[in-house]
């Protein structure tokens, strides 16, 4: 499972010019589950973003977290974060999960994300989204279940 993390003042997801997520001050968060992924990768995703600290203290240091700050998570799934290029030009999703298990493990991360007692917000599962974030940092995470960068 992969996930982009990005620090925001602000975030957004729209559908069919409709708002179906926002937050103020908190994470964006892209998710790309992959072929093979289990519960185990959805409880690292959401551990790691519950506990990133990627907010400044008192003293200007990256030292708290999103609960710490009382901010919110917009959550997206998005399976291009699986896409691979390293054969041509043009993506190749082989390894994303199918519609199904991805959705699945999706809702377990984001499930697991609330029991922290973190707000999240979210995009809608398989529909084109237009999303709009005010980047603030910019501070941007990679994380990888698996552990591979």
């Amino acid at each position: 499972m992969r996930a982009v993390v990005q620090r925001v003042k602000e975030a957004s997801v729209s559908v069919d010019e409709k708002v179906t997520g926002s937050i103020n001050q908190g994470l964006m968060v892209l998710i790309g589950v992959e072929d093979g992924d289990t519960e185990k990768d959805a409880e690292y995703i959401a551990k790691k973003v519950s506990a990133l600290r990627v907010f400044d203290d008192e003293e200007g240091v990256m030292n708290l977290s999103v609960k710490d700050i009382g901010g919110g998570i917009l959550a997206v799934s998005q399976f291009t974060l699986l896409g691979d290029v390293r054969k041509g030009n043009r993506p190749s999703y082989f390894s994303a999960a199918g519609p199904e298990e991805a959705n699945s493990l999706y809702r377990k991360t984001v499930e697991l994300v609330e029991a922290n007692g973190i707000h999240v917000e979210e995009g809608v599962f398989q529909a084109e989204m237009i999303v709009n974030i005010v980047n603030d940092g910019p501070v941007t995470i990679l994380l990888e279940s698996k552990k591979l960068f």
